[in-house]
């Protein structure tokens, strides 16, 4: 059976005549020619994450890449970068092997030289001087431009990989290195033997003695010297390779002809859609290359496509991606190894779902919809989606305890993460009290008029606010956070595109499926999408052309990565909650336990609990300081020492390793400061600029406090865990902002809003007013339709 699948496969036979044991016994000669040496069944990867597992990887280095762009000489800089990380992989224990063109544009270079030195000291002697301007290169023969040029390009590479401490060895075949069973053989074994050796063997075909090209020639046993595409996938196959990548001046595979309008590059590939792309621009080097056709149907004209096709088929994943181009070429490998989204990648497994990409232009189109529907059909779906968690609260609660039952038994979640992943009935009763809120608020929100202005007779002028456009949120184990934020984006009008974490995978399933429901009522089901593929945060926050803004929940790492990762597009969130609370001179003691403890000891993982307690010094040795530490005792609060604190003791809690430390669990830092002004200049210097307090009855001095210190939530006589967008009457928040521009603090539906200018006239030109200013007209504030 594997025979006739073989055959089927590799042949035009179809599968019918497989089955005949006739047919399979004549075709066995052929069939030699096709399955690799000693290669049973293959498996290529279905995921890009999956690259980052492969062992054994072939790089195929097209002419473009190593080649000047006269076509005269090597690239020396690309070439560099390209071994500098072919040896690091090497170096991390991977199996490399660098299949390479330039012998024939580096012997091209040597007997170009060797000829015009000839002939200038020929000319010089008989002709004189005059005369050299008049000489003409003749035309170089390739293959001997291949023979000129194969010892030096392999030096080359030799001094190249020696700066790394890696080994190198030159291999040339030629097509009956492919027919020959010795031979093929004998190649395999070497191979094999270089690679146990931890040597980087380079190979290339023999251009000094390869016949040319046979019209129309395929993969079956012949390789093609056109490019060195078919012999780096046949490597690829008879290598039993994990990787091929095949680096070219092409980008990859596009699903329109490139260069028009609506052409986008295809991320991944599946064998099974070929009637919907198109090849990249044809390579300006070498013979080979993608060339540029409307369908795939035409596939047997595109040498890439089809080297990559038949290595996958036997069991290669393939990357085809651009080598040439500078601001990637100094990663572009490892890049692909990594698994992050660089050029085609070539797979057979097709998810049941659409792409991310896919789902965040459905996203884009629906949430257009979802803007132009009247404020109350948006309400009408927030009410809904309300109901739905009550009504449904025990298909929610299932799936919430089979995430549970599973992060149990994997006994990889702390405590706090377990807290925020769980929920219950009384979670839902309030979510659901919330999202009402947030409906009552979605009646004044996107197209509020805010200002509006008589520029001149007939013409006005309004600023209105607007949605932002495509929302991406990330977040935790936190599956509350689903219907929230969907209820905030839905009130402002933005489509949304939701990565939950994988602890909650059931939960958010179904609270999204339910949000969705909701959003059906008014035909915009598609506006708040689920990336449930194996998507990486990266690669999501390189969707720069199609996501406004990023808005992270989570911790403060979560937080630091996206910011790091984001690539053009904005990012709405807090690096870290260092949070302080001070204790001044005036506070009344009642006050103090109760805001120090609910700070800290309510929900110690949250970005908004405390996590320096500063003390004014003549608190020291007081009956309230004794019950301050009593009191965090109790509550199995550790204690850290800043430096000024623990000179005052002689036995003091264990010394803080820096004062600007975000501990998310029972343990704080405790400093001691000598005024209101210090504790100011102490939370400027260490803080965050997320939420701090200061505790006095002291009127004066709380006024100095709240107006000095510059961060997104001054309280007074309050505890730090007030900085919540529900407590603070917006229903929900999509998180805390420390950021200067937009929105600070819990940040709800306003924060989810941007503006445009509208102008409304008869026919007025720039030129109907002077450069100054209006001369005929009078600009008039007119009334809004609503307060602001």
């Amino acid at each position: 059976f594997w025979v006739r699948a073989q055959l089927h496969k590799c042949t035009n036979i179809s599968l019918t005549d497989c089955i005949t044991l006739k047919v399979v016994t004549k075709k066995l000669a052929v069939l030699k020619q096709y399955i690799p040496f000693g290669r049973a069944h293959g498996s290529s990867c279905a995921h890009r994450g999956e690259l980052r597992h492969a062992k054994r990887i072939v790089v195929k280095l097209g002419s473009a890449v190593v080649t000047r762009g006269d076509e005269c000489g090597l690239a020396l800089g690309r070439l560099a970068s390209i071994v500098e990380q072919v040896a690091m992989l090497q170096n991390q224990g991977k199996e490399m092997m660098i299949v390479t063109s330039g012998a024939v544009a580096f012997g091209k270079q040597r007997l170009r030289h060797e000829i015009l030195l000839s002939q200038s000291v020929r000319q010089a002697l008989h002709s004189g001087h005059n005369q050299l301007k008049d000489m003409s290169l003749p035309v170089l023969e390739a293959r001997a431009c291949a023979a000129a040029g194969q010892s030096g390009l392999m030096a080359l590479y030799e001094a190249m990989f020696t700066q790394y401490s890696t080994c190198t060895a030159q291999v040339l075949v030629t097509n009956l290195d492919f027919h020959d069973d010795q031979k093929r053989q004998n190649l395999n074994s070497t191979l094999q033997e270089l690679l146990r050796m931890n040597i980087v063997p380079i190979i290339n075909t023999n251009d000094a003695v390869v016949p040319p090209p046979e019209p129309n020639s395929d993969l079956q046993g012949v390789i093609s010297i056109k490019d060195n595409d078919s012999l780096a996938a046949r490597l690829a196959v008879e290598m039993k390779a994990d990787l091929l990548i095949a680096l070219s001046d092409v980008e990859g595979l596009y699903n329109s002809p490139p260069g028009t309008d609506d052409a986008k590059l295809i991320d991944i590939f599946y064998p099974g859609d070929q009637q919907s792309i198109t090849y990249g621009t044809k390579s300006r080097v070498g013979l080979g290359g993608m060339e540029a056709k409307t369908l795939i149907r035409l596939i047997s004209h595109g040498q890439n496509v089809k080297a990559a096709l038949w290595a996958l088929q036997g069991g290669t994943s393939v990357v085809i991606a651009n080598g040439t181009d500078p601001k990637v070429t100094g990663h572009v490998i490892t890049d692909i190894v990594e698994g992050k989204k660089v050029g085609t990648f070539f797979s057979e497994v097709k998810p049941a779902g659409p792409t991310v990409e896919q789902q965040t232009e459905m996203a884009r189109d629906s949430g257009r919809n979802l803007a132009s529907l009247h404020p109350d059909q948006r309400s009408e779906i927030i009410c809904h989606l309300a109901e739905l968690l009550t009504e449904r609260k025990d298909e929610i609660l299932a799936a919430n305890k089979m995430d549970m039952d599973l992060a149990v038994s994997a006994g990889q979640l702390p405590a706090a993460m377990l807290k925020r992943l769980s929920l219950s009935a009384a979670k839902l009763n309030s979510l659901a009290i919330g999202l009402r809120q947030i409906a009552v608020a979605a009646q004044d929100s996107v197209g509020r008029v805010l200002r509006r202005t008589r520029v001149a007779h007939n013409l006005e002028l309004e600023q209105i606010t607007v949605p932002i456009g495509v929302l991406l949120v990330i977040f935790e184990a936190r599956p509350d956070c689903l219907p929230q934020v969907s209820a905030l984006a839905i009130a402002s009008g933005n489509a949304l595109l939701l990565k939950g974490g994988k602890e909650a995978t059931n939960t958010n399933r179904v609270l999204h499926q339910l949000t969705q429901e909701a959003l059906s009522m008014h035909g915009v089901r598609e506006a708040v999408q689920l990336v449930s593929t194996r998507e990486e945060v990266e690669d999501l926050c390189r969707l720069d052309k199609m996501i406004d803004l990023i808005i992270p929940r989570g911790s403060s790492q979560l937080v630091r990565n996206i910011q790091r990762a984001a690539k053009g597009i904005p990012v709405l969130g807090h690096s870290e909650g260092i949070c302080h609370v001070y204790v001044d001179t005036d506070a009344s003691v009642d006050k103090v336990i109760k805001i120090v403890r609910d700070s800290k000891c309510d929900y110690p993982a949250a970005c908004n609990a405390m996590e320096t307690l500063l003390i004014h010094r003549d608190i020291l040795r007081t009956p309230l300081f004794d019950q301050i530490i009593d009191m965090l005792r109790t509550e199995r609060v550790k204690i850290h020492a800043g430096p000024r604190f623990a000179s005052y003791l002689t036995f003091s809690p264990s010394e803080a390793q820096s004062l600007r430390t975000e501990y998310s669990d029972l343990e704080c830092c405790m400093e001691v400061v000598d005024s209101m002004q210090e504790a100011v200049d102490h939370i400027h210097k260490y803080g965050s600029s997320h939420t701090d307090v200061i505790v006095t009855e002291n009127e004066d001095t709380a006024e100095q406090f709240l107006q000095q210190l510059d961060s997104a939530c001054v309280f007074w006589n309050a505890s730090s865990r007030f900085a919540d967008g529900y407590r603070f009457g917006l229903g929900a928040e999509v998180g805390i902002s420390t950021a200067r521009i937009h929105a600070r603090g819990p940040v709800g539906l306003e924060g989810l809003l941007t503006t445009k200018w509208v102008l409304r006239g008869d026919g007025h030109t720039a030129a109907d007013f002077s450069e100054h200013g209006t001369m005929k007209y009078l600009h008039e504030n007119l009334p809004v339709t609503h307060s602001i």
